[in-house]
């Protein structure tokens, strides 16, 4: 790690600085690095094959864990889809199975970064604001290594996120108000108190961890890059870390080119594509990043994951998007509804709504043309449908309630 660099005004600090944004504009800040040593200590030692996101620690901002990390955290499957893929006419279709993860979703990675991070600086307890799957996650974590976690919430999270949250024992706050309201009483709050705020986008090392998925995936695919990844996205943190692991890759001479970062999100929650669609209709050679402001909306999805007013790392998944050549899709919530069951039932994924946004927009993208029936596809699948069963249940029928009997099994397989 060499430092920082803003985003927006690119202004540069060095390690210690202890803030989370930039002090000259607010911006959000990337971690940088000394690729040159990071090649070094690759081709000296390479990256064990541990169970643990910090077998990439050259990669990583953090110290490695003395005797490991007490959680298995990525590396989870990348399985090839044939079936769904045969569905959309796609040969090389692949899900990224992140529902493995210790709390079903593809936040551990970042918290477990965000909670290392916070324990080598010596912190005492760590917040964070969540619609459900970041503050359970960071329960989760916080749990196996002692550290006292604070989560806020909107009321409206889903039960079982909640739960999770509760059960690993983190004090749950649930804010009347949306999630924005939720992430601006954790700022002041965390300011207040002295937490390490882990909160997504914020806390620039939150990008550090979910970076590794996109190590993951090349690993999975032996070396190679795909040629697209589609990513479900609210905040934006998803998929400008997404862009961060392969920019990494690059930069050390492990892949040719990245992949193109499709952006997924509800057409009721759409600010990342709104901003996209503005700025691609002057031109991208024409961008002033500094200037650039992420639009804002009013949120109302019934993928409550990517359901986001104001996009706390929006300029960076604008650019990762922009960057990478990828695509803006927008779908409405019937159709990531109807993709629950469909990828359920065609590769044995059990997704929660935003997860099946990937799929929903993937679908979209076959059915006019972006996408190629040849192209190597990989759609992030990044929280279980245990997250929230009552979301699935909007896209499935109801049981057949019957006697017990012979002849009342034969009556309902009529249907």
């Amino acid at each position: 790690m060499r430092g920082y660099r803003c985003i927006a005004c690119s202004q540069t600090l060095s390690t210690d600085f202890r803030g989370f944004v930039c002090p000259s504009c607010g911006g959000n800040l990337d971690i940088t690095y000394d690729y040159d040593a990071i090649i070094d200590e690759i081709e000296e030692s390479g990256t064990d094959g541990a169970r643990s996101i910090f077998r990439f620690a050259p990669f990583l901002p953090v110290s490695r864990p003395d005797g490991g990390f007490p959680l298995r955290i990525g590396k989870t499957p990348l399985y090839p889809a044939k079936r769904l893929g045969a569905s959309l006419g796609m040969r090389n279709l692949y899900l990224k199975d992140d529902t493995v993860n210790p709390s079903a979703s593809s936040k551990d990675r970042a918290s477990a970064v965000a909670v290392r991070r916070a324990m080598d600086i010596g912190a005492d307890a760590i917040s964070v604001a969540s619609t459900g799957n970041a503050g359970s996650s960071l329960a989760c974590v916080a749990a196996a290594t002692g550290m006292p976690a604070i989560v806020f919430v909107p009321e409206s999270a889903p039960v079982a996120k909640l739960t999770q949250a509760l059960s690993f024992g983190a004090t749950v706050l649930a804010v009347r108000g949306n999630y924005d309201d939720a992430f601006d009483l954790c700022l002041e709050a965390s300011r207040e108190f002295g937490w390490f705020n882990r909160s997504t986008g914020y806390n620039p090392f939150t990008r550090e961890g979910k970076k590794v998925c996109a190590y993951e995936i090349w690993e999975a695919l032996d070396g190679r890059a795909p040629d697209r990844v589609v990513v479900p996205t609210g905040d934006g943190n998803l998929l400008s870390g997404m862009w961060k692991g392969w920019r990494d890759l690059q930069a050390v001479g492990l892949i040719d080119r990245p992949p193109r970062l499709d952006c997924a999100q509800s057409e009721s929650s759409a600010a990342i594509c709104e901003t996209l669609r503005k700025l691609r209709a002057v031109g991208d050679d024409a961008i002033d990043w500094a200037k650039v402001r992420v639009a804002q909306v009013r949120a109302e999805s019934v993928a409550d994951s990517i359901c986001v007013d104001r996009p706390r790392d929006g300029l960076a998944a604008v650019r990762a998007v922009i960057e990478s050549g990828g695509a803006a899709i927008t779908v409405p919530d019937s159709e990531i509804l109807a993709a629950i069951p469909e990828m359920a039932r065609q590769s044995g994924i059990f997704p929660e709504p935003a997860a099946a946004a990937p799929l929903a927009a993937l679908k979209a993208m076959r059915q006019d043309g972006t996408v190629a029936a040849d192209e190597l596809v990989v759609c992030l699948v990044s929280g279980s449908g245990l997250k929230d069963v009552a979301g699935a249940l909007r896209a499935t029928a109801e049981p057949f309630v019957i006697n017990p009997s012979i002849d009342a099994v034969a009556a309902a397989l009529q249907h």
